[in-house]
Formats: structure tokens, sequence, C-alpha cells
């Protein structure tokens, strides 16, 4: 098997070490007969062979050298690792990514093994060799064998002074030799290799200064890492580093990560409202109010906000949960109504009347209208899941809009109580070549519907459908975006991600779903006033003809997409 079979094996296998077996060279079988630059050079001939691009080729050895080392190497794993790396050099172009390799491979097949003292004595060995120039390695294989072999500063003593009565060197002598080293990492701005070393070796560098070298040249990581190893006091010079230049998030992963919320109270609140703005932004209230974790400052910030939005029954439910309503004041109210009148509402655009439709008759009255339109809106919604990974929730709603009138369905209880009714009135409507279907991003809805209502034949094919999104070269904002750019005013999208399985719905959900559906149809009236004109308000000419789709059959698609997923996990 070549090594381009083994990275798909590697892959087929989800990692599994124990399916894949050795490299494939019989003379790898039993490594006490292998010297180690026989291993390494049948490791570069694997690498040299195949067409794989060379960071799987590199992980799929990896993964046969973590499982070779089984195989009785001689004097051991570790010993035989590292006569590898006194070997590697001479092999020029892949010195450093072979060494990085056989390391790496060692550390996983070690885990928390104590590497024996021996191993650590030529790993020291090693190491002095490689700053006095007698072996080729990268400063990052150095800092790696250290840390891989746990090379301690008693190690480097005894290898530089192999007899013990030899004055003129001591356990200061070995500290001072890396410190010099590690000077010179500094030098050249290796800082990430400078603290790893520091840190290995319990060696506190002068600290403050040495952070703000480090924050000078955005070396963050590397100063993070430091400053976790020095203890609160330089936490604390960090942060407020990152305070005083704005740098919330940096600010607050680190008082999460080290627990720093009482020395920068101010700080936390500010980051945390941040990020509840903007859950907020995008609609996601349940998933703000779980991150308040009931701190009382940050649940009156999140009322100001569902009052920002004019989210009126958030502020409501939140303000009764939590016992809320002390703080509000007429200000914070005028604010809000202020800004909630900025928003494009149902009167504006002359709606007659939303009807909620959830019972058969209902359902062939709106049938009956919409099949007498020649342009409807149409839109869905279904209760937000925040679980990763989970599956989506069932479409509760359809709304199908006319100029003047928007009808709701009620999909859970008319597929509950009538489902041939339902099927059949949607199919009359979503598959008539008479009525032009407009919507918005409408390959989510029809994925979803089709996921949702399975035994349904209405949702498997559709006739004279038109997606706004694609009329437009680079819409912003989404619908409410083209809304604004169209229609002059945006829509207010904060009822996007509620609970739109409860029943009855709320005054404004049912505001919120008959604008999504309606505003479709304006915006098609207004594109169509106007197709014939170049320039319009400063708009260019928009030719929405031909994005016109005259069928869409769902079947083929979901078939189509079930046989590539399929083919998929057989690979």
């Amino acid at each position: 098997m070549g090594l381009d079979e083994r990275v798909a094996a590697i892959q087929n296998n989800n990692g599994k070490a124990q399916q894949i077996g050795t490299i494939c060279m019989h003379a790898f079988y039993d490594l006490k007969y292998i010297s180690p630059v026989v291993f390494v050079y049948l490791l570069k001939e694997c690498y040299i062979y195949g067409t794989c691009k060379a960071t799987r080729k590199f992980r799929a050895l990896q993964q046969q050298v973590h499982l070779v080392l089984n195989n009785d190497p001689q004097h051991g794993p570790a010993i035989f690792v590292l006569q590898c790396l006194y070997v590697l050099p001479i092999f020029g172009l892949y010195c450093e990514g072979f060494g990085h390799l056989i390391v790496s491979a060692l550390r996983r097949f070690l885990k928390n093994a104590d590497t024996s003292a021996e191993a650590k004595d030529l790993a020291a060995q090693l190491f002095l060799d490689i700053l006095g120039g007698f072996v080729d390695h990268d400063e990052r294989i150095v800092v790696k064998i250290l840390e891989v072999f746990d090379v301690q500063l008693a190690n480097i003593e005894k290898v530089m002074c192999p007899l013990k009565e030899k004055k003129d060197c001591s356990f200061d002598t070995a500290k001072a030799f890396v410190e010099q080293y590690i000077f010179e990492l500094i030098e050249s701005q290796s800082y990430m290799n400078a603290v790893t070393l520091l840190e290995h070796f319990c060696i506190r560098h002068s600290g403050e200064s040495f952070l703000l070298s480090m924050l000078q040249y955005n070396e963050f990581k590397a100063a993070e890492k430091w400053a976790s190893f020095m203890g609160k006091p330089l936490l604390c010079v960090l942060v407020q580093y990152y305070v005083d230049r704005n740098m919330l998030n940096n600010a607050f992963e680190m008082i999460k990560q080290n627990n720093l919320r009482q020395e920068f109270p101010d700080v936390y609140h500010k980051c945390k409202e941040s990020s509840l703005k903007k859950l907020a932004e995008k609609g996601c209230w349940d998933v703000a109010e779980a991150k308040t974790n009931r701190d009382r400052q940050l649940l009156e910030y999140l009322v100001y906000l569902a009052m920002e939005a004019g989210y009126s029954e958030k502020v409501d439910e939140l303000c009764d949960r939590y016992a809320l309503e002390g703080f509000l004041n007429d200000k914070v109210v005028a604010e809000a109504s202020l800004l909630q009148s900025r928003y494009l509402d149902l009167n504006e655009l002359v709606v007659e009347d939303v009807i909620w439709v959830d019972e058969a008759d209902a359902l062939h009255n709106a049938t009956c209208h919409i099949e007498g339109c020649k342009v409807v809106g149409i839109d869905c919604e279904w209760k937000p899941n925040y679980v990763k990974g989970s599956k989506p929730n069932k479409v509760s709603i359809m709304q199908i809009a006319s100029d003047k009138v928007v009808f709701i369905f009620d999909l859970i209880k008319l597929f509950e109580d009538v489902p041939d009714i339902l099927d059949n009135c949607l199919a009359r409507i979503l598959q008539s070549p008479r009525v032009l279907k407009l919507g918005y991003n409408f390959q989510c809805d029809i994925k979803q519907l089709a996921h949702s209502y399975e035994d349904l034949v209405c949702f498997k094919h559709y006739e004279m459908l038109l997606d706004i999104q694609n009329v437009f070269k680079e819409p912003c904002g989404g619908l409410s975006g083209l809304a604004k750019k169209i229609l002059g005013t945006g829509l207010n999208k904060t009822r996007r991600n509620s609970n739109w399985e409860q029943r009855p719905l709320t005054q404004n959900q049912l505001e919120y779903a008959a604008l999504d559906a309606v505003v479709l149809v304006h915006i098609f009236r207004h594109v169509g006033n106007h197709s014939q004109t170049a320039d319009v308000e400063g708009q260019e000419k928009i030719e929405w003809k031909s994005h016109i789709v005259s069928h869409i059959d769902n079947v083929k698609k979901s078939r189509k997409d079930n046989r590539k997923k399929s083919e998929a996990d057989k690979r």
C-alpha cells in the first residue's frame, strides 16, 4: 500500500491507528535490526512517492512512525528517535520536517510515561551539540526536544560536567548556559520559544519589561503564556494593557481564564455587554439571557437592548422573570420608542388584514384567494435550536402574502389535523404556473420545509419562483437591508429567533411574520415599476425577469444530495 492509500485509510477509519498497520516496508516490522540512518532513509523514500499534499503525507507518516515505535527499536523508542535526530541533518531538504515528525510521533507514543534517565542525558547532549554547531537543527526542534524528553538543568549539568571533581562546573553553570541561549532567542524576537523554555526550566526572567517588550511586537500569545506563568500581578498588567488599547476581547478572555473578574469588574461587564449586544442583533435572545448568568447588571442591559429593538414582549418577559421593573425610567422608554419608530410596519405598507389559518375551511378560503393573485410573497418560520449538531426544529408557520392580505398557515396543527387537505391546497399554490412566488434565500426554506414534512408532496415540486436575493448583485444586511435600500426603511429582525411553536403567537410575532412575506411583494412592485428606468433615485437599472425559475424538482435534488452523502460515507 502506498502513502496515498495510507492517507485514505487513516481518513476512512476515523484515525483508528490499530486498523492501519505499520509502514509498508518489511524491514520496519522489526526495528531491532534497523539502524537509525536506514530508518530515516526509508522514511524519506516513503515520503517522496505519491501525489498527496505535503501536510497530509506528514500526518500519515507521523501516524505510522508512532505505530512502528512499538516494534522493538534499538535501545528503546526514545533513544532510537534521538539517534535519528543525530543523523537527520545529512538528508538536507527534509531535515526540519522529519525532525518535527519523529519527535511529535514520540510524544504521542510516550504520552504520560516518564522518559528514562539515559534518554534525558542523551537529549541534553544533543541540545549541547546543536548549540555547539555540531548538529544542525532549527530552534523549534530544540525546544521540542527539551520538552518531549523533559530535559532539566540537572541533565545539562551532568553532560557538561561528566566528572564531579571538576570544581569549575556547577548547576549555576548549566543555568547560565541555558539563560544565554534564551537571551539569544529573545534578541532574535523568537519570543514564544523563549517563553516556552523559561517556563520549562522555571526561570523567572525580568517580568514586566519582558512582557511589554513582547506586546510592543504584537506577540500576544507569547505574552499571555508568560503572564500566566508569572502569576496574577503580571496578568493584571497584561489585562490593563489590553483595556487601554480597547482590545476588549483579549482582555475578557484573560479575565475569564484567570479568574480576574474581581480585579476588573467594569471591564468584565463591558465585554459581556458587547457580547450580549451582538447576540441581540442576531435575534439570539435566549442565548443572550443564558450568558447573563442571572447577573442583574447584565440582565438590565439586556432589557434595555430589547426595549431599544422594540421587542416589548421580551422586555415584559425578562422584567417579570427577574423582577427588574424598578430600574425602568421614562427616559429609557422614550429612547426605545424613538428607535422603534425607525422600522417598517404593516400600516406603512397599507396591509388590510393578517389572517391566521389553522383549520380546513380557512385553508380552502386562503387557497382560493391566493390562486387569484398574480404575485405572492412566501416565507416561513421555525423555532431556533441552539444545540450544536442537533436537527433543526420543524417549520412552524408559512406566510403567503398578496400586497394587501397576509395568510399565516399553522403548519404544525394543519399537518396533524388535515394533512391531505393541507397537501392538496399548498400543492395548488406552490405548483401553480400562473402565480409568481417570491422568496428571499428561498433555497433554505425549500430545504427546511422538505425535511420537516417529508410525507407531503406539496414541498417536492415548485413552479414559478423568484428569489429576490438573486436579483441584486451584492445584497447587504439580509432582507432588512434590502428593504431599506429599495423602500427606504428596514425591518425589525429582533423576533427572528423567537419561539414560533408557542400558541397563540404574540401580536408582535404575527406582525413580524406578516412583514417578512408582504415586503417581498412591495420590493417586487417597486423594482417592476422602475425596471425600464436606467437610474431612479440613484439606483441602477434592475433586471428581474431572467431570475424567475419556472420549475424546481425538490425530489431529484434531495435524491442527488443523499447519493453524494452516501458516496462520501463510502469513501
